[in-house]
């Protein structure tokens, strides 16, 4: 019976297995700043005042997505896309700007597709859940490590 309630925490009926979630925060340069490991069902937005940001990072400027509609009560630097109505289309400079933006979030989107390379996002995961968050921590580590340049010019000509 423990185990049931244990296991229906991580369960999401959207997607009809369970889960787990990481939420990456990155600067402009793609140096991964902070990772954040929910269960189950959680919204991204939930997940992000769950995870209490830092100071710098709610005061620096934010790009989010959609999903994150509300984060500029939080976040006075914050910029979300402009929402598109069944009643009101966007303009064309509501469109420029959301190209604008998406042209600036690319960057993570980037991230994400370096952390699926480990697969460890890509596939289930089918190892021990304690474990998820650790592992996730590593292989942003191991990004952040790619990120830097290696000075391997000793200076001797």
């Amino acid at each position: 019976m423990k185990d049931q309630k244990k296991a229906k925490k991580y369960y999401s009926g959207k997607k009809k297995k369970h889960t787990q979630k990481a939420q990456i925060i990155t600067n402009i340069k793609g140096k991964i700043l902070a990772v954040t490991i929910a269960k189950g069902k959680m919204h991204d937005f939930r997940l992000f005042k769950n995870s209490n940001p830092t100071k710098k990072i709610l005061m620096s400027r934010v790009l989010a997505d959609l999903g994150y509609l509300g984060i500029d009560k939080i976040c006075p630097n914050a910029t979300i896309p402009n929402k598109k109505t069944k009643k009101k289309p966007l303009t064309k400079e509501e469109k420029k700007e959301n190209h604008k933006l998406s042209s600036n979030r690319i960057i993570i989107e980037n991230i994400n597709a370096k952390i699926k390379v480990f697969k460890i996002t890509k596939y289930p995961y089918r190892n021990r859940r304690k474990r998820f968050g650790l592992r996730m921590n590593l292989i942003c580590a191991i990004i952040n490590l790619d990120l830097i340049p290696l000075n391997t010019d000793s200076g001797k000509d």
